[in-house]
């Protein structure tokens, strides 16, 4: 019979768990530090991706999966019409004078006006609108350019960041306060040195610290 206090008993028991699980962590964390950057790149990439698929699933006639992802990217993009590219339409940009006037896409309530996906005649929108497009479309290509030139490419300043978010703050909050109404090309091109500033400024600071990681203590790699 053994003698031994019962919490001495469960932590025996508990040993080689806890050693495979330590080493499944240990093993997981290795994995992030050597594949953070493509982790990365694919996110933006799905991100950006998916919301393409939307009005390509609405063409196809499978509307419940297309709104549950303008569902989903409801919450993080404003989604209105006269600001969002559209597929399989007349033209890829509209303005609100261009919409069907059906109480829903010319509406002056944004709320109501972002729930117009679009009809076979303007085709269907994406469900992110063209600024988020260029932002995380930009950040997704400055991650493979950053795959290429990594441990090259000085790192940016932050008041150098600045200097490409600004454009970006001004169109935007200019549009945002009525004082201008800003164009698809505006968007593209401000929200594209955004992204490009952003992935600039934070990816040298993540590789640095992937670089500084710890290394996995030998025999816990197995």
């Amino acid at each position: 019979m053994d003698d031994r206090p019962l919490d001495q008993r469960v932590q025996d028991i508990d040993s080689p768990f806890l050693e495979k699980l330590s080493a499944g962590v240990n093993r997981f964390a290795a994995w992030i530090v050597r594949h953070w950057l493509a982790i990365l790149n694919i996110l933006f990439l799905l991100y950006v991706g998916l919301p393409f698929a939307a009005p390509m699933l609405m063409e196809a006639g499978a509307e419940t999966p297309a709104r549950i992802i303008y569902a989903i990217y409801r919450p993080a993009c404003h989604q209105l019409p006269e600001r969002s590219f559209f597929l399989f339409g007349e033209s890829p940009v509209y303005s609100r004078e261009d919409l069907p006037a059906n109480g829903v896409a010319d509406s002056d309530n944004v709320f109501v006006r972002r729930n117009y996906i679009g009809d076979e005649a303007h085709g269907y929108k994406v469900a992110i609108c063209e600024r988020d497009v260029a932002i995380y479309g930009s950040m997704f290509l400055m991650g493979l350019i950053f795959a290429l030139v990594r441990g090259h490419l000085p790192r940016l300043k932050a008041r150098w960041l600045l200097l490409f978010a600004l454009p970006m703050i001004l169109d935007g909050g200019a549009q945002l306060v009525g004082l201008r109404s800003s164009s698809w090309q505006l968007r593209l091109i401000t929200g594209t040195l955004f992204g490009v500033g952003l992935v600039w400024f934070v990816y040298p600071y993540i590789e640095e610290s992937m670089r500084r990681s710890p290394p996995v203590p030998p025999g816990r790699e197995r």
